[in-house]
């Protein structure tokens, strides 16, 4: 793979911290997914892709309701841990080594396209739905969970960005849903649904030991919540419980078909 800077650190940052994604991650529970695929039909052995599958808790999901899986990331480490997680399951995937940017695979390979909690590490969103349109066969679904920002909030938004990206310097940026919905209209796909929830974060000190963050990062970090201004306050709803900073963040669940 030649891949851009952004695409290095964001490789680099998930080959250093993959085990933090393991089996008892926020994210190893699926609820989200089953919730937002309620309604669409896919049959069992139906072709699905995971994009940046992480730790591969959406892929084995999907896995566990008979499609056939394939789980990609850029980071060969976190493809390593899925597969184990996948055996001790008793699940088969397939994994493919590969940016989000590009895929591998021919048109129209997939019924199903997802990502989840990853986009906001992108180098190119707009390349990113592009190329999900091009596999999804016609009628095929995406979806899309990720952090996101309300669409009128700019303070709130250039808040979270500065936070984001010191905890993991391999942030990028966190979409709105308008955004995201204009991006995907854009690529010929019909959003279905574009909504937000607030999620509760684990206290600071989980997120900071998940990402490696830095010791001169993690003061700045908590330096800009005792200076957070009162939109960030109102929109990530940051509060003190029991001696740990905790917060809401806003989780994006967008379905779209071609």
């Amino acid at each position: 793979m030649i891949l851009d800077p952004i695409q290095e650190a964001a490789r680099d940052q998930f080959q250093r911290h993959s085990a933090n994604y393991g089996k008892s991650h926020i994210l190893a529970n699926t609820e989200d997914v089953a919730m937002a695929l309620a309604g669409i039909e896919v049959s069992p052995g139906s072709p699905a892709l995971d994009v940046a599958t992480g730790g591969g808790h959406t892929a084995l999901y999907l896995a566990s309701r008979g499609l056939s899986v394939t789980a990609a990331d850029i980071s060969q480490a976190m493809l390593d841990s899925a597969t184990s997680l996948a055996i001790e399951r008793g699940l088969s995937i397939e994994t493919r080594l590969h940016e989000a940017e590009r895929f591998p695979y021919s048109e129209a390979s997939f019924d199903l396209v997802t990502c989840r909690v990853a986009a906001h590490h992108f180098s190119d969103r707009d390349a990113f739905v592009r190329e999900v349109t091009r596999v999804l066969k016609p009628g095929g679904h995406f979806l899309l969970i990720d952090g996101s920002i309300p669409d009128s909030e700019p303070v709130a938004e250039e808040w979270i960005h500065e936070v984001e990206k010191l905890r993991d310097p391999s942030h990028g940026r966190f979409l709105s849903p308008g955004s995201w919905r204009d991006l995907c209209e854009r690529n010929r796909l019909r959003v279905s649904r574009c909504d937000t929830a607030p999620f509760k974060q684990p206290d600071l000190n989980w997120y900071f030991e998940t990402a490696g963050t830095n010791p001169e990062n993690r003061q700045k970090v908590l330096q800009l919540i005792r200076d957070a201004p009162d939109s960030a306050r109102k929109v990530f709803r940051i509060a003190e419980e029991g001696g740990k900073t905790v917060w809401w963040w806003i989780r994006l669940s967008l379905v779209a078909q071609k």
